[in-house]
C-alpha cells in the first residue's frame, strides 16, 4: 500500500514543480502577440502620431515587434520578436505568424534601448521573402520611414512608393524609422508551439485555414479596426483619447540609415 501511495505523491510533486515551466513555454507567445495588439492599439489612438489612413488601408501586410533591443558598443546589434498578418482576398486579416528581426551596423553607439517597431508591407514580394526564408530590408526589398499624421486626407500628396514602409516608438516618440539591412526571418519554434503543432508552416497559418487561437483572434481584429478595406472608415479609441482634429497634417522625420552588416544580436532563445 506504502508504494502507491508514495508513487502518486512523487507524480504530484513532479506536475507540480513542471506546471510553471509549462504554463511559461504556452504563454510566451501569447504574450508576444498581446504586446504586439498593445503596441498597435496605443499608437493608432494618438491621432497626432498615427500611421496615415491612406497607408494603413492599401496595407498588403502589417508587422508588430514589440520590444527590440538595440544595443551597441562601438558595433551595434538589434534582434526582437514579433507577428505578421496578412490581408486576405476578402480584405479580412489572416493568421499571424511569429517573426524574428535582426539587424546590426557600425558607428558610435554606446548603450541599450528597447523600442517598439511597426512595419507595413505595400505587396506580397516582402512577404514571400519571409515566408520563403528571410527578407533584408533594402536589398530584398525597398524600406522608408514612413510618414506619420492625423488625417489620411493629409497624406494624400505623399508618394508612397516604398515596399515597405517602418516606425518606431522609443519612449513615448513614435517616428518613422530607417531599417536598412535589418533581416526578417519566420520563428518556426514560436509557431509551433502557439498553434500547438509538432510542425507547421508560415505559408499555412497566413493562407490556410487553421482555427486561431484567442490571443490571435484579438490581434487580427485590432487589425481590422486601424487598417481596414479600402473605403472603410478607421474607428479610433474611445473618448477621452487624444484623437481631436488638427491642422498640422502629416510630418516626415529625418532618420540616420546605418551601414548594414551580416552579423546581427543572437537570439537568446536559440
Amino acid at each position: 500500500m506504502a508504494m502507491p501511495r508514495t508513487f502518486s505523491l512523487l507524480a504530484g510533486l513532479v506536475v507540480l514543480f513542471l506546471a510553471p515551466a509549462l504554463v511559461q513555454a504556452q504563454s510566451k507567445e501569447e504574450k508576444r502577440i498581446n504586446g504586439a495588439v498593445v503596441v498597435l492599439d496605443q499608437i493608432m489612438r494618438i491621432r497626432e502620431t498615427k500611421i496615415p489612413e491612406s497607408l494603413l488601408t492599401k496595407a498588403y501586410a502589417v508587422a508588430v515587434i514589440p520590444g527590440v533591443i538595440r544595443a551597441g558598443l562601438g558595433f551595434g546589434g538589434r534582434f526582437g520578436k514579433g507577428a505578421i498578418s496578412v490581408r486576405r482576398a476578402d480584405n479580412s486579416w489572416s493568421n499571424p505568424s511569429f517573426i524574428k528581426l535582426t539587424g546590426g551596423s557600425w558607428g558610435l553607439q554606446i548603450g541599450i534601448s528597447e523600442t517598439d517597431l511597426i512595419l507595413v508591407f505595400k505587396n506580397k514580394k516582402g512577404v514571400d521573402g519571409i515566408t520563403g526564408g528571410k527578407l533584408t530590408l533594402g536589398a530584398d526589398a525597398s524600406v522608408a520611414a514612413g510618414p506619420v499624421g492625423r488625417t489620411g486626407s493629409a497624406a494624400t500628396d505623399i508618394k508612397f512608393d516604398a515596399e515597405v514602409y517602418s516606425y518606431s516608438r522609443s519612449r513615448g516618440l513614435f517616428v518613422g524609422v530607417a531599417l536598412t539591412g535589418s533581416v526578417i526571418s519566420i520563428d518556426d519554434k514560436a509557431n509551433a508551439r502557439f498553434y500547438h503543432r509538432d510542425s507547421v508552416d508560415a505559408g499555412e497559418i497566413i493562407y490556410g485555414d487553421i482555427r486561431p487561437p484567442q490571443p490571435a483572434r484579438e490581434f487580427m481584429a485590432t487589425l481590422a479596426q486601424y487598417a481596414p478595406a479600402p473605403g472603410s472608415a478607421i474607428q479610433y479609441g474611445e473618448p477621452g483619447t487624444d484623437d481631436g482634429e488638427s491642422s498640422s497634417g502629416v510630418k516626415t522625420f529625418p532618420v540616420y540609415t546605418p551601414e548594414p552588416i551580416p552579423e546581427a544580436v543572437p537570439d537568446p532563445d536559440e
